[in-house]
């Protein structure tokens, strides 16, 4: 069965011609259209011609490899899902493949039906609570002496203004819908990273450290732990 919209690309980047084939068939025959670069160097090049909806990116790969392409990738556009496949589950590289900004992580081997609901996921995540984009209500949010822009991804106050990355705009977002109440770690982590895990928490806690430094100027506004179970944005009218 088709995607609804034949019109995502996705640039593919994987070295071992055999596997690259096999997804690009399939993803093209489920109505995507996957532009395929054998090597991190091509695949960065062609990321800065082309526009793309998403990115595979192999990790083990020669000229440059997933995780250098994917902090390229990250330093042009922020919000762009980005899926590794490798051959390794090592919990550390789980962690550093989330830490430089990728969106889920499939360890080799996968079925490609498990791949296209995977990306299937990503996307339907990726358009977390932009609603309708003219109302603006869904999108600004007042947070102190902050006004957060949702859909462009910006913190600013009279004196300041904080690009963030598209995780740090969902988790901020999901903390402004439940201001001075409980945000749990599984909604959280279910909600931006798509699965609740011991180690995906782990990254989730640099996330949150960074939004209380971007929100420190403030002593009004708090990310308070809550016994462990997850955080409260709290504001001081």
């Amino acid at each position: 069965m088709k995607t609804k919209n034949p019109k995502i690309r996705i640039l593919l980047v994987e070295d071992d011609p055999n596997l690259s084939l096999v997804l690009q068939d399939y993803l093209e025959m489920v109505g995507y259209d996957i532009v395929l670069c054998k090597d991190g160097e091509e695949g960065i090049k062609m990321f800065k011609r082309k526009g793309f909806e998403l990115c595979i990116f192999d990790i083990m790969m020669p000229k440059k490899d997933g995780f250098s392409l994917a902090e390229e990738v990250r330093l042009l556009d922020q919000k762009i899902p980005i899926i590794f496949l490798t051959a390794k589950s090592l919990k550390e590289d789980k962690i550093k493949g989330f830490q430089v900004g990728c969106d889920d992580y499939i360890t080799k081997p996968f079925s490609t039906e498990e791949l296209s609901l995977r990306i299937k996921a990503i996307l339907k995540r990726c358009m977390f609570g932009t609603g309708n984009e003219n109302d603006e209500d869904e999108n600004i949010f007042n947070i102190g002496k902050f006004v957060f822009d949702f859909e462009n991804m910006l913190l600013k106050s009279s004196d300041t203004e904080q690009n963030l990355t598209r995780k740090e705009a969902g988790l901020l977002k999901l903390l402004c819908l439940h201001k001075n109440k409980l945000l749990t770690r599984e909604i959280a982590l279910k909600t931006i990273w798509g699965e609740n895990d011991y180690f995906i928490g782990r990254s989730m806690d640099v996330f949150i450290a960074k939004l209380r430094k971007y929100l420190k100027s403030d002593p009004n506004i708090q990310i308070a732990n809550v016994h462990g179970t997850g955080f409260k944005l709290e504001i001081s009218e």
